[in-house]
C-alpha cells in the first residue's frame, strides 16, 4: 500500500532535486562572495550595522552580546582557575 504524504511532506526525491538546487545556490554566493574585495565587504558590513540600527535592534543585540560575553567569561574562569 503506498503511505499518502500529508500537508508538509515531500518525497525523497523532491528532497534530493531541493538539495542540489540549494548546492548549487550556495556555491553560486560562495563565488560572487569570493569576489568581493574588502571595500565591498567593509560596505555590506557597516548597511548591516546601519540597519540594526534602523530597525531598533540595538538593544537585543547588546543583551545577547552580554550573554556571550558572561559565558566566556565564566569559560575563562572555569579553565585558568
Amino acid at each position: 500500500m503506498k503511505k499518502l504524504k500529508t500537508k508538509g511532506q515531500i518525497s525523497k526525491s523532491e528532497a534530493l532535486a531541493f538539495k542540489k538546487r540549494w548546492k548549487v545556490a550556495n556555491a553560486f554566493e560562495k563565488e560572487e562572495l569570493c569576489a568581493l574585495s574588502y571595500d565591498e565587504k567593509l560596505d555590506q558590513l557597516l548597511m548591516l550595522v546601519a540597519s540594526a540600527k534602523e530597525f531598533d535592534w540595538t538593544k537585543e543585540l547588546e543583551t545577547e552580546a552580554n550573554e556571550v560575553r558572561d559565558r566566556w567569561n565564566k569559560l575563562r574562569r572555569a579553565y585558568h582557575a
